[in-house]
């Protein structure tokens, strides 16, 4: 059986487009697009239509960047795959790229099978993975070739966490010359990890032991020394790079000055970095620790830059790198040593109002909004334009978002599993109102009307955002 949809009367936003139109699905995909009021549109029949009338059309949002389930630092992120999606489809996102770990000792297809296992049956929104790399030798850059060719075309590894996640400058050169033959897209955690170490300890025994000492020893420059390393690397190998939650002023700088020489380097930052600041890193009763994330909370001054960055494309993406862990009996288990704090916040659920609360203060524009929220990060992860815009033959993953509806962010009232928000009491207009994914209604007028395993695994292409 077919099935109709008209959505009439909205705005449609694109990265590329603005236009008063009604959409037309049928079944999973967008079938057409015409002007609100022509004849054209005006001819459609659906067994449903929404009425989006003061309202914006757009894209469903694409956090490339989510930690669902992750193990880290002897606990669990708190989000499911099933609790995770839910929140995000919440917030208008209707596809996550998350991480699929290769434990040290194991192969890549061990870790990817593992992940999976983990999605399968649960997910209400569509998702894919990149995958971590922890091990880099001959077999597992045998893997990786394997894996572009089945749609895993994207590999993380980290110049921070030595003894964890960590790779050394010959390991990741290796994995970057691989990814230049296969044509995958290697993304970098760029954190100078064993300078940190030291401090960290010399912090510690000085009895530094509070949260706000994590930003303190996490310091702008080592984010910017192992962003230029990482880039030259890069360039030896002949391989792109994307560096991922970039914070510092001075790591901005180092991708600005790469990409005006021709280089395919690439930069995403995350809404904690331009709404919050060391500040509530700061706050006191260990509430600090809420704000614990690598890399880390930078002081205000910083967002300066970024938003610049944003608007000049220096940053393309913003993806939240959702990393949810509770405030009671998790965050918790740093106290006395913010060594201990599991890294990580919740936000997958925050990030398209927020983004939208950035267009109401003049610092983006609507459809800067959703290139860097939807088309960039679809294009950037070989998604679009399946994924990221709304254009004839895209699945019909649409948000109908009211840009004039008031919200005041609170744990009371988020979708996500954990115990506290990190924008508490932060007011911000524009809501989510009804969400379509592949055509089905996960959100309908504020109610969740989806289903865990709707969400189905989807396979990416190669990076369609080179120079």
């Amino acid at each position: 059986m077919s099935s109709r949809t008209v959505i009439r009367g909205g705005l449609v936003i694109t990265a590329s487009d603005e236009l008063h139109a009604d959409v037309l699905i049928e079944d999973t995909r967008i079938a057409a697009i015409a002007a609100t009021g022509t004849s054209a549109a005006e001819a459609w029949t659906a067994e449903r239509t929404i009425d989006a009338t003061g309202k914006y059309v757009i894209p469903g949002g694409v956090d490339a960047h989510t930690h669902m389930e992750l193990p880290f630092g002897g606990t669990f992120a708190s989000d499911t795959f099933e609790t995770g999606t839910r929140a995000a489809a919440w917030g208008g996102t209707t596809t996550i790229i998350d991480f699929a770990v290769q434990s040290v000792g194991r192969s890549l297809r061990e870790g990817l099978d593992a992940w999976n296992a983990k999605a399968d049956g649960k997910c209400a929104i569509d998702y894919g993975f990149h995958m971590i790399v922890s091990d880099v030798n001959q077999d597992t850059l045998k893997e990786m070739d394997l894996l572009v060719e089945e749609g895993v075309t994207s590999f993380k590894q980290f110049m921070a966490y030595p003894g964890v996640f960590y790779s050394d400058d010959g390991q990741i050169l290796r994995a970057m010359q691989r990814s230049a033959e296969n044509g995958g897209l290697i993304m970098m955690h760029a954190e100078n990890g064993i300078a940190i170490d030291v401090l960290v300890e010399q912090a510690l025994a000085r009895g530094e032991t509070d949260p706000r000492f994590h930003g303190e020893v996490r310091k702008a420059l080592l984010e910017a020394e192992a962003t230029h390393r990482a880039i030259k690397l890069a360039q030896v190998a002949g391989a792109p790079l994307y560096v991922v939650h970039v914070s510092a002023t001075e790591a901005v700088a180092e991708l600005a000055r790469a990409r005006d020489e021709g280089l395919n380097v690439f930069g995403e930052t995350c809404p904690q970095y331009l709404f919050l600041s060391t500040d509530n890193l700061a706050e006191p009763d260990f509430e600090g620790a809420k704000y614990v994330c690598s890399t880390p909370l930078r002081p205000r001054e910083h967002q300066a830059a970024l938003w610049r960055g944003l608007r000049t494309n220096d940053l393309q993406v913003v993806s939240t790198d959702h990393c949810p862990f509770c405030f009671t009996g998790q965050k918790e288990l740093g106290r006395g040593d913010f060594s201990k704090i599991p890294n990580g916040l919740p936000g997958v659920e925050n990030r398209m109002d927020l983004l939208h609360q950035a267009v109401v203060d003049g610092h983006l524009s609507r459809r800067r909004w959703i290139e860097i929220a939807c088309a960039t990060p679809a294009r950037m992860f070989g998604l679009y334009p399946k994924k990221g815009t709304i254009a004839p033959g895209a699945d019909a993953d649409v948000v109908i978002y009211d840009p004039h509806a008031e919200q005041v962010m609170s744990a009371e009232t988020h979708h996500m599993n954990v115990d506290y928000s990190a924008y508490e009491g932060r007011r911000t207009t524009g809501r989510v109102e009804t969400v379509l994914s592949r055509g089905e209604a996960v959100i309908t007028e504020r109610e969740f009307t989806g289903r865990a395993g709707h969400g189905m695994y989807t396979p990416r292409s190669t990076c369609q955002y080179l120079l």
